[in-house]
Parts: structure tokens; C-alpha cells; sequence
């Protein structure tokens, strides 16, 4: 036997090894991992928002353009943090979306599990409160001082209606159309774009509301706020659902199963 001979059998045998199937869902990364991801991930994000925040109104008094530079900020931040990883957690440093995910799971579809959804939460707001301290940290803020900024008007908590909703419509649609790999583009973008035309510059995400209650900064909420928000972005997290379910209505073969 020659010394090539047992390669060339290792090779055959890789060859005709079992192999997935183009497109199956790969091994999911443990539960510890994904947890780390959701804490980071928010954390992150948190910590985009609330430092650009500090950051803006220390260069400018010019209110358009601090919320220029918050929108900015957020947008190349958001879209690199989901791209990093997206592929270990979903990448949704969000309550809402992660609660969306295991109703449609219950109903058949794939998400997480409620074993899940019980770590996936705490990871995400334990994130965004640190997030807040990050930030606030770095440009030498109190690192706990509740936000006085109130918004509990009535105008705005049907922004976070709007643009939780819009939110959800555009992830859930991407996953029913086998598009989520435009994630990271679609939904920075969104977030953005919403910065701008809803009226509460769309926090749209219960954990980030909770953390950005801890920083007395451009960004912050007042705690007195946050439960109003939280409802309203649920109610949106709904309303999102719903439209999802009427838009992307799958059809029906003329044998009334549902077509692929």
C-alpha cells in the first residue's frame, strides 16, 4: 500500500458521505452563545444611540442635526451589528420581535421556543441597561441618572404604534419571502428612515426603552414614559403581525394545500 492510496480513500469517503440539503437550516448555536449575542448585540446598539446622542449635542445646538447624527450613527451601527450576528442569535436585540417570532413559532413556523424567549428577554434588556452605563461612561456622564425627558404624549406614543409595527411588517415579510438575507440593509434603513417620520423617532424595541431610561442624556426617556411606550410598541409588535398575516397570505393549489 502506498502512502497516496490512504488519502485517495479518505477522499471517496468524503465523497460519498451524507451532505445537507442546499438551504437547510444549519446547526443552531448553543443557547449560551445566542444569550451572549442578544446581550452584546443590545448593548451595542444602546450604546450607539446614547453616545452619538452625547456626541451630537457636544458638537452642535442645531437640534436637526443632532438627530441627524443620532440617525446616522444608529444606521451604520444597527446594520453592522446584525451582520456580525445575525447568524448566531437572529440578531434581534428586541423584545418585540423576539416575542413575534415564538408566537409564529407556536403557530407552526420557525423561531425560538419559550425555553428560549425566557433567556433571549432578560439577555436584552440586562444589554440595553449596560448599554446605557456604557455610554454614558465614555463621555464621562453619571453613569445612573433617570432621564427627564418625558414623552407621554398622546402623538407620540402612535409613533411607536407606527413604527413598531412597520418594524415587524418588514422583518416578517423578508423571512416569509425568503429574503432576510437583505436584514441588515432593510432594517438599518427602516430604523432611520423612522428616526424621521414618526413622531417619536421610533425606539420601537421594549429593551431600548428601558435602557435608554437610565441616561439623562439627548436620547434618554423618562421613567414615567416607559411604560406607555412599551404598550404601544406591543400593540404595534400586533398590529405588525396582523399585516404580515394579510399581505404575505400564502395561496392555495387548485387541491387546497397551500402553495410553496
Amino acid at each position: 500500500m502506498t502512502a497516496t492510496e490512504p488519502a485517495a480513500s479518505d477522499a471517496i469517503a468524503a465523497d460519498t458521505a451524507p451532505q445537507p440539503a442546499p438551504g437547510a437550516t444549519p446547526p443552531r448555536t448553543p443557547l449560551i452563545a445566542r444569550a451572549a449575542a442578544e446581550l452584546v448585540g443590545t448593548a451595542a446598539l444602546v450604546a450607539i444611540v446614547v453616545g452619538s446622542g452625547i456626541q451630537a449635542t457636544e458638537l452642535t445646538d442645531d437640534v436637526a442635526l443632532q438627530l441627524l447624527a443620532n440617525s446616522t450613527a444608529t444606521v451604520f451601527g444597527l446594520g453592522v451589528l446584525i451582520a456580525l450576528l445575525g447568524p448566531v442569535s437572529g440578531a434581534h436585540f428586541n423584545p418585540a420581535v423576539t416575542l413575534v417570532e415564538w408566537w409564529t413559532a407556536r403557530r407552526g413556523g420557525a423561531g425560538v421556543n419559550a425555553r428560549e424567549l425566557a433567556v433571549y428577554i432578560p439577555s436584552q434588556i440586562t444589554g440595553a441597561i449596560a448599554g446605557a452605563f456604557l455610554a454614558d461612561g465614555m463621555f464621562g456622564e453619571p453613569l445612573v441618572k433617570w432621564s427627564q425627558h418625558d414623552r407621554s404624549a398622546g402623538n407620540l406614543l402612535l409613533g411607536e404604534v407606527v413604527a413598531t409595527a412597520g418594524l415587524i411588517l418588514l422583518i416578517f415579510g423578508l423571512a416569509r419571502t425568503d429574503r432576510l438575507r437583505f436584514a441588515p440593509v432593510a432594517v438599518a434603513s427602516y430604523i432611520g428612515a423612522a428616526y424621521w417620520f414618526t413622531s417619536s423617532t421610533s425606539f420601537a424595541n421594549p429593551a431600548v426603552t428601558i435602557g435608554r431610561a437610565f441616561t439623562d442624556t439627548f436620547a434618554g426617556i423618562a421613567p414615567a414614559s416607559v411604560p406607555g411606550f412599551i404598550a404601544m410598541q406591543l400593540i404595534g409588535a400586533v398590529v405588525g403581525l396582523a399585516l404580515v398575516a394579510v399581505i404575505f397570505m400564502r395561496g392555495k393549489t387548485d387541491f387546497g394545500t397551500p402553495s410553496a
